[in-house]
């Protein structure tokens, strides 16, 4: 079995160190998932741009994007994460269970946005002109379709990325969830 670890700060480029260091000033720590992304020279500095970038999206749609396109892709990582980041952005942990299963009963936009893009990352982009609707008449316009796209992106890389890898993971644990409807 193919066993990857997680470099150090002293085995990467001057580039690197630097943006980790950045890292660790603004987070307290360097996530193991961001300190691998350092074994490509550039791809760290690139993933913080991507993620980074201005969104018509608030932080916490934001982490209903992350969330949900987490849980379908299965990645402990960004589950662990994203829950981290939820709890920093005032969801409660039943709620951050309810996001995570694709079905939001405590607001209908956030459930339009769970629903869109869990249809979205399931069916590869291929979605139905009903869910399209449902996502526009909540109150979401052509521009946050472009940026919900970019995010769940975004999301893909470092779910596949850490899928592939099985890093360890360095946030605490997601809870568990009984049912998933994504």
């Amino acid at each position: 079995m193919t066993n990857f670890k997680v470099p150090t700060r002293e085995e990467v480029s001057e580039t690197n160190q630097s943006i980790l260091d950045k890292l660790k000033s603004q987070l307290g720590f360097v996530p193991n998932l961001f300190a691998y992304f350092t074994k490509s020279e550039t791809a760290l500095g690139d993933i913080l741009t991507f993620s980074g970038r201005k969104t018509s999206l608030s932080n916490k749609e934001k982490e209903i994007v992350n969330l949900v396109t987490s849980q379908i892709n299965g990645c402990a990582y960004c589950k662990a994460a994203h829950t981290t980041f939820g709890k920093m952005n005032g969801f409660t942990e039943s709620q951050l269970l309810e996001i995570r299963s694709g079905v939001i009963s405590f607001d209908d936009k956030y459930n339009a946005l769970a629903q869109f893009t869990s249809a979205i990352v399931n069916n590869k982009g291929k979605v139905s002109n009903e869910a399209k609707e449902a996502f526009l008449n909540a109150g979401y316009t052509e521009a946050s379709l472009v940026d919900l796209v970019m995010l769940i992106g975004d999301k893909i890389v470092s779910n596949y990325l850490h899928n592939i890898t099985q890093i360890p993971v360095d946030f605490p644990a997601a809870p568990v969830l009984e049912t998933a409807n994504v």
